[in-house]
Order: structure tokens, then C-alpha cells, then sequence
């Protein structure tokens, strides 16, 4: 199996590595074509927002099924129409961690379980590099969603790290908590590779667009 590899970014440079001779690399000084791509079973795709429309262009005309790891871009309402036309099948994710979506499934028994808890309070904190100007961070804000209740949120930043979330679900006479921690980069390149695996190994997956929690889910509940 061969995968297109656009964008060699932090995250791209990781999935090409670990990919090894899988991976067909392309980036600013080796543009992808569509001609080039359709050589590909597959493409993963870590590229700025700014860069995507016309990345789109290339893929829509490829054909090639693709796993998009792009944020900050508000993607085009006809988009799941475009890639059905052509009988395609893409998955957007904001966040490739597996164990963040295991997290999900955590968080949200947690919200649903503390309702039997005499009022509870909940705290989200999250810690990531100096460099990360935002706060809170997008999946500090995801965690309150899934867990459904009104936490606060703090945040952190510290040296290099690649980024600690935490809940503490408090009561009177106990104390609730759950912890995510990235060792590493290339947990993200490991779950798009996986997401890559799954879209086209998987003939019951017809063609649109998707979310990366939907692959998992559907994942989870076959295993």
C-alpha cells in the first residue's frame, strides 16, 4: 500500500517516517498532483489552512480517498456532496490521538455518572508548550463538551510540553479524576495512519465525509 504524504510539517514528517517506503512525500517543493496522487491508495494530509482549497482541488480531481488533518479552515458546505460524486471517502479529524478518543468515551460516563453525585464541581486544566498562544486549548474546550457540564477551565504553559489534560470532579467526601498526557508527536501520526487503514480496508465504510471520531466509534463498537 502506498500513501501520499502532503505536508511535511511536524505531524507530516512524523507519518513519513514511520510510514518508511509507504509513504510518496510532498510538500512546497514537491507539489502533489492529481496525476501524481491517483498513483496512491490513499493520502494523509497535515497542510495549513490557507494551503487547503487548493488541496482540495488536487483530491476531488485524484479521486484518491484522504485522511485531513487541517484546522483553522472552515471547509465548504458542499464538500460531502463533492466527494460522494465521485465516490471518495475522506476523514476530517481536529485531534488523531486513539487514547483522546477513549478519553471521550470516558468523559462522557463521567458526566452522565455524576449526576448521581451530591453537587459536584469540575475543573479542566490543560498544559502545553510556551509556543501555543491560545488558551484554553481546543480539546480543553472538547473535553467540556463531552463531558456535558459547566467546568471551568485553566491553563498552563510550560517549556516543550506536548500537552496534559486533566479533570477533578469534586464533592464533599471524594475527589474524581482522569488525565491525559502526550508523550509524543507521533501519537497523532500513528492514529491517521490507522485512520488511513481503516478507510480503505474497511468495504463497508460507503463513500462521504467523516469525522475521525466516527471511524473510531464504528471501530469501537465492531471490536
Amino acid at each position: 500500500m502506498k500513501i501520499s504524504v502532503i505536508g511535511t510539517g511536524k505531524t507530516g514528517g512524523a507519518i513519513a517516517e514511520m510510514l518508511g517506503k509507504r509513504a510518496v512525500t510532498f510538500n512546497s517543493s514537491n507539489k502533489p498532483s492529481a496525476k501524481e496522487v491517483a498513483k496512491t491508495d490513499v493520502a494523509i494530509i497535515f497542510v495549513p489552512g490557507n494551503a487547503a482549497s487548493e488541496i482540495i482541488d488536487i483530491m476531488l480531481e485524484a479521486g484518491t480517498p484522504a485522511i485531513w488533518g487541517t484546522t483553522g479552515y472552515k471547509w465548504p458546505v458542499d464538500l460531502p456532496d463533492k466527494v460522494k460524486a465521485i465516490q471518495s471517502k475522506w476523514v476530517i479529524g481536529s485531534n488523531f490521538s486513539l487514547g483522546m478518543n477513549v478519553v471521550r468515551k470516558a468523559l462522557s460516563v463521567l458526566g452522565e455518572g455524576s449526576d448521581m453525585l451530591d453537587s459536584p464541581k469540575f475543573h479542566i486544566h490543560e498544559t502545553h508548550h510556551t509556543d501555543k498562544k491560545d488558551a484554553p486549548s481546543g480539546t480543553a474546550l472538547s473535553w467540556q463538551k463531552w463531558l456535558n457540564k459547566d467546568a471551568k477551565i485553566s491553563s498552563s504553559r510550560v517549556g516543550d510540553v506536548k500537552g496534559i489534560h486533566e479533570l477533578h470532579i469534586k464533592t464533599k467526601y471524594e475527589s474524581i479524576y482522569l488525565k491525559h498526557e502526550a508523550h509524543d508527536r507521533k501519537l497523532f501520526a500513528e492514529g491517521a495512519i490507522w485512520a488511513a487503514e481503516k478507510l480503505i480496508g474497511d468495504q463497508q465504510i460507503v463513500p462521504g465525509v467523516y469525522q475521525f471520531s466516527e471511524l473510531f466509534d464504528k471501530a469501537f463498537l465492531n471490536q
